[in-house]
């Protein structure tokens, strides 16, 4: 038995708070918005039946069984350059093709094939996921008394179910009882707010007797409530049980997907199932298709490209329908030997428009090469390849969880190089979830010589000689949540100290004003502490371990062990009132009497509302305590001062008298009375001194954070924690800097408060709008007016805020003011607000944005980002099966944007340009042919050179710089985060650069045709005096064309590896090879390029000449621009290079 048994919480402030009073928001139920109806224990009738709720299965995958094909094939013809094949390839089998249709018809459906495949297994790993949570078991309680094991998918609205310890619950339920007699239970709700500390729910009293199974057979209740929303910390709802009415708040519903912990099990009503659970009405649905700015801007090029392939076809069949004409005029043939007076639709110079028009129709397929399929089955080969090496990289392995690094979809690889604001998460993604003692002020004087990991951070920065990096956790005695070192006050010494009596009283606040309860194991006799938070868990344990054990708590007492001159002894405190902290009152008191009968007021809080309540003779440590604070704060600290003071015997009578008639009252603004009224008790405090914990980051965050500043990425941190402890972290992990002006956007108002306590809402609303549209006037016009003086800000805004700023008529006001801000902390967020305020960055600023959080509660942000990255650490799994990438710590993600993204940007932007520069070159090669040959529509090359084109001749190579391709090393990438900048800009994928690519690729067709046919022609080829033929001309433009564009990706290429070189010079003479081999097949096989290699070119010393002069021809034109590029227009790495070449000293 653990000493909580028998414990009545309820009995306590805090928890008789729990107690359901009515608010002015139950007046809606039964109408629009509150109009859901639940038959407790009573499924299955037949008003139930009517009512059609949804059932309780859940799915998170992108396709089902009946719309993948339909729904994945119109995700591929989405893509431009898909639908044009699929155009051509059903024309293709008509008359008008220049080659036959299987050439074009098998590579398409090859892609569309493969690329469908990769998708439908991406979606069958999220169906599996989905399949595991709707099959887990829950225990369901049937009329015959007993509960019965039934998956979770077969949950109904108004089942009754039993919920174990470190069982997940499977839909929304109303608590109705528990393990414990006053029907608490306490919830991890870390996958909907990221926040690890436990949450303390309380059943009504009327229900929390329903302990047994046989008396739940009696159990017939009605629910009205709201309808399915988002809202996670609101509930609205009545239960009608006995003839009574009871009010319900969110302290008795507890949320899909979270745990319950330290509690034996609880009892629970259905309220809402599946997709209308509240953690699902969060997500996004259904997850959205992700396409990087790269591939979308692909699709504007292919569009150019058409039109480009339109034009030119346009063009010839004007002049072919010109030509045509010419050959029939008075009665005689001009060009007889075409034989046009025996000639098909397709060539009649009588029906000339007609022809024409088919010409253009076999132009459009002819000069197909413009638009490359192939690019697309490239770069999903070359992003699998990137993907391997992220996953791969040894720098992005945890080795403390086994975890590497994992592309989980290798689409968004080059999007990895363009992220210009990350939104995270906070708890478990910044920090370790772990809060430590590190250092305290008391009576004036600072103990604790330990160093944070700022002051470690700062140190490093600065230069500042070694660091002290030894403290207690490397003494081999680590203890969780004390990480505190001073031999003035370890071990009893603090006896010692001048004022020890202080020191005496300072631990007992930590020790008694608490509402932490301890749990002794019953093999060690070790006692550990549940605690609300995990700062109240380390204020225990530190009071612990100088010597002022917490051992035992009862209903109205609690009892220490402390130790004086050297041995225990043991003080028991009668609680007379617990007044619990809030984010208003930013302070906690516990009014005790002690062994001596004297009533003593314990208080803790923050030094804001502390200072203002000390009595003039309390105020003897002030300055010295104000001054510690302030560096405890710039070492990242969390501080909270400790004060007390002595109560008369009718002075707390009196008060005890009206707090008790403020408890009783039923009205809407009771809480606020009870503010108001224990607010007159806590005055003329005596200050003791201060506290000062460490919420632990996790390794390398602030030097992370700082890296990627450098590089002008932006962060914002959008968490469900208050607003204190955002800050805090905020401070710690450098997101916030020393020096920063804070905007803080807060509805925590006293106007806002008085009208709360009118109960109005529609004027609460009103009045809230206003207030956050002038904070957000406000805020815009100190940045405007600070513009000059380049002063950073930072913006915070905390939940109820959030909402108002996000409403339609304020969020540009909103965005323009965050984004003119260096930093934004969102607190108090729900996960839909989460992903709101990311799509209204991605959308409205179209900037890249990457979401980073590690909880169910992420998933939505994770899902609406550019970019979504979870962390796979030691809390679920949620949010990296929703993510697009996932890594274990949150610093890995400097090397994965710094290092992996911008080398992946690179390459998929110059394998992009070079893809177009290349099937340029061809496609135009072939137009300038037709031209030559009077728009015949006479391909210039063998059907064969020109299918293997993208295939043999020139895929590997590109697939070789799209994969090993590095302008800089990884450890420059990290050195000089500046080149990320590359990214950010769109530099390398900017149109200008598009179109000099494109123009490149023109010009350089334009040698190669120009210069081989003047360089040729009429000139005498073969030993017997034949001049060059068509074969002998197609072959060595082809020739040209493969070497040209092969030997400008060797310019191109800034790392050079074997594999490289095998490719681009392999792809070269793997094209002799192919002219030998397919010259020596039968001339019905090889048509065109029978022996035309081994018996025209290749004796022919004119080939190898016109060959080689034509590539150094075509090689000029990009050598010029880059030599003069890098010389007067550098980009961020040719400035690097050149510093990195000058001569030292």
């Amino acid at each position: 038995m653990t000493m909580r048994e028998g414990l009545h919480f309820s009995k306590l402030l805090p928890f008789s708070c729990f107690k359901s009073q009515p608010s002015e928001n139950h007046g809606l139920i039964g109408q629009k918005g509150y109009s859901r109806v639940v038959y407790c224990n009573d499924p299955d009738n037949p008003e139930a039946i009517k009512l059609n709720y949804r059932g309780n299965y859940v799915s998170n995958t992108k396709y089902t069984a009946l719309n993948f094909i339909p729904k994945s094939l119109f995700e591929q013809f989405r893509r431009v350059a898909n639908f044009y094949f699929l155009v051509v390839a059903c024309v293709s089998f008509s008359p008008l093709a220049p080659y036959t249709a299987p050439s074009v018809a098998v590579p398409l459906l090859v892609v569309i094939g493969a690329t469908m495949a990769k998708e439908g297994i991406e979606d069958w790993r999220r169906r599996k996921q989905d399949i595991e949570a709707n099959n887990r078991r829950v225990k369901v309680y049937h009329k015959n008394s007993t509960f019965h094991e039934t998956r979770w998918k077969k949950l109904r609205v108004g089942d009754i179910v039993k919920v174990s310890k470190d069982e997940y619950f499977p839909a929304d339920l109303l608590l109705l009882s528990s393990s414990y007699e006053d029907g608490i239970c306490y919830v991890e709700t870390m996958n909907l707010d990221g926040e690890t500390d436990l949450k303390l729910k309380h059943a009504l009293e009327v229900t929390s007797s329903l302990r047994e199974e046989e008396s739940l057979k009696k159990f017939m209740a009605m629910i009205k409530c709201e309808d399915p929303n988002e809202k996670l910390y609101s509930f609205v709802g009545t239960l009608y049980y006995n003839g009574y009415d009871y009010p319900l708040l969110p302290r008795q519903i507890l949320l899909r997907d979270s745990k319950l912990r330290n509690t034996e099990f609880i009892y629970g009503v259905v309220i809402f199932t599946g997709h209308d659970t509240k953690v699902m009405q969060n997500a996004v649905d259904p997850p959205p298709s992700k396409r990087s700015k790269i591939e979308r801007r692909m699709d504007k090029i292919v569009y150019l490209l058409f039109s480009m392939l339109v034009l030119i076809s346009f063009i010839g069949s004007i002049f072919f329908g010109i030509e045509t004409t010419k050959d029939f005029r008075g009665g005689r043939f001009r060009r007889w030997y075409l034989r046009p007076d025996d000639t098909t639709v397709f060539f009649d110079p009588k029906r000339a428009p007609i022809s024409a028009f088919f010409h253009f129709l076999t132009g459009l397929m002819l000069y197909g090469y413009l638009i490359p399929i192939s690019l697309y089955v490239s770069i999903e080969i070359v992003k699998v390849l990137q993907s391997i090496f992220i996953n791969q990289d040894q720098d992005m392995y945890y080795k403390e969880t086994n975890k590497p690094a994992q592309a989980r979809t290798s689409n968004l690889n080059e999007e990895l190089g363009q992220v210009e604001y990350i939104m995270s998460d906070k708890t478990g993604t910044l920090t370790c979830n772990s809060m430590e003692f590190v250092k305290c002020s008391i009576a004036g004087v600072a103990y604790g010589y330990g160093m944070t990991e700022v002051e470690r951070a700062v140190a490093r920065i600065a230069g500042d000689g070694p660091l002290e990096a030894d403290d207690t956790r490397n003494s081999g005695n680590s203890i969780k949540g004390f990480n505190f070192r001073d031999e003035r006050i370890m071990n009893g010494k603090w006896v010692n100290e001048p004022h020890s009596d202080v020191i005496q009283k300072f631990f007992r606040i930590l020790a008694v004003c608490n509402t932490a309860v301890p749990e002794r194991n019953k093999e060690t006799g070790e006692i550990s502490y549940e605690a609300e938070s995990p700062d109240e868990a380390a204020f225990v344990i530190a009071a612990r371990e100088i010597g002022f054990e917490l051992f035992k708590r009862k209903q109205s007492s609690i009892s220490l062990h402390e130790l004086v001159n050297g041995e225990k002894v043991t003080r028991v405190y009668q609680i007379l009132q617990i007044l619990e902290f809030s984010s208003y009152r930013k302070r906690m008191s516990a009014i005790v009497r002690t062994m001596e009968n004297k009533i003593l007021l314990l208080c803790k809080g923050a030094d804001s509302v502390i200072f203002e309540r000390l009595s003039y003779e309390g105020r003897l440590f002030e300055a010295k305590t104000k001054e510690h604070v302030k560096k405890f704060a710039e070492a990242g600290l969390r501080t909270m001062l400790l004060a007390y003071r002595e109560l008369g015997e009718g002075e707390h009578k009196e008060w005890a008298a009206e707090f008790s008639n403020a408890k009783a009252n039923v009205t809407a603004y009771r809480d606020v009375l009870m503010d108001e009224i224990a607010d007159k008790i806590e005055r003329d405090l005596i200050l003791l001194g201060a506290t000062a914990i460490e919420d632990k980051l996790q390794k390398g965050v602030p030097e992370c954070i700082d890296k990627l500043a450098k590089a002008t990425i932006k962060i914002w941190v959008l968490t469900g924690d208050k607003m204190e402890t955002a800050i805090n972290i905020g401070y710690a992990c450098s997101l916030l800097r020393e020096g920063m002006k804070l905007i803080i956007i807060t509805l925590d108002l006293p106007e806002i408060k008085a009208l709360e306590r009118q109960g109005d809402m529609e004027a609460i609303s009103k009045a809230s709008f206003q207030s956050v549209q002038k904070q957000l006037e406000d805020g815009k016009i100190q940045v405007d007016s600070a513009k000059e003086g380049r002063n950073e800000f930072g913006l915070v805004v905390e939940g109820k805020s959030l909402a108002f700023a996000l409403d339609n008529k304020l969020e540009k006001n909103f965005l323009n003011l965050a984004l003119a801000c260096a930093s934004v902390l969102c607190c108090r967020s729900t996960p839909k607000q989460k992903a709101l305020v990311t799509r209204l960055v991605k959308m409205d600023s179209s900037k890249t944005t990457l979401a980073i959080g590690d909880g169910g509660n992420d998933v939505s942000m994770l899902q609406e980002a550019d970019i979504g990255v979870g962390i796979s650490g030691v809390e679920g799994m949620e949010a990296v099966m929703s993510s697009d990438f996932a890594i274990a710590q949150f610093c890995f993600l400097e090397r994965l944007l710094l290092v992996h993204g911008h080398w992946c940007y690179r390459r998929i932007a110059m394998m992009v340009c070079y893809f177009f520069y290349k099937n340029i070159t061809f496609g135009f090669t072939l137009f300038w042919f037709e031209a030559y040959a009077s728009f015949s529509g006479q391909p210039a090359y063998n059907d064969w050179y020109m299918s293997f084109y993208n295939v043999f001749f020139t895929s590997l190579p590109v697939i070789a710089l799209g994969v090993f391709d590095q302008d800089v090393s990884a450890r420059l990438c990290l050195k000089y985060p500046l080149l990320y900048r590359e990214g950010i800009k769109n530099i390398l994928f900017s149109w200008p650069h598009i179109l000099l690519w494109m123009c490149n690729g023109v010009l350089t067709s334009i040698i190669i045709f120009f210069f081989t046919i003047n360089s040729m022609i009429n000139q005498a080829f073969r030993r017997d005096g034949q001049v060059v033929d068509y074969e002998i001309l197609g072959a060595t433009m082809y020739t040209c064309v493969v070497w040209a564009v092969n030997c400008q990706i060797a310019l191109s290429i800034h790392y050079f590896t074997w594999i490289q070189h095998f490719f681009i010079w392999g792809s070269i003479a793997f094209w002799y090879i192919f002219m030998v081999i397919y010259g020596f097949l039968p001339p019905g096989v090889s048509t065109t390029a029978h022996k035309v290699f081994v018996e025209a070119c290749a004796p022919s010393i004119l080939y190898w000449l016109v060959t080689l002069l034509v590539v150094i021809s075509t090689l000029l034109p990009y050598f010029s621009y880059r030599a003069f590029q890098s010389r007067f227009l550098p980009m961020y790495h040719d400035d690097l290079i050149s510093v990195r070449r000058r001569p030292r000293g």
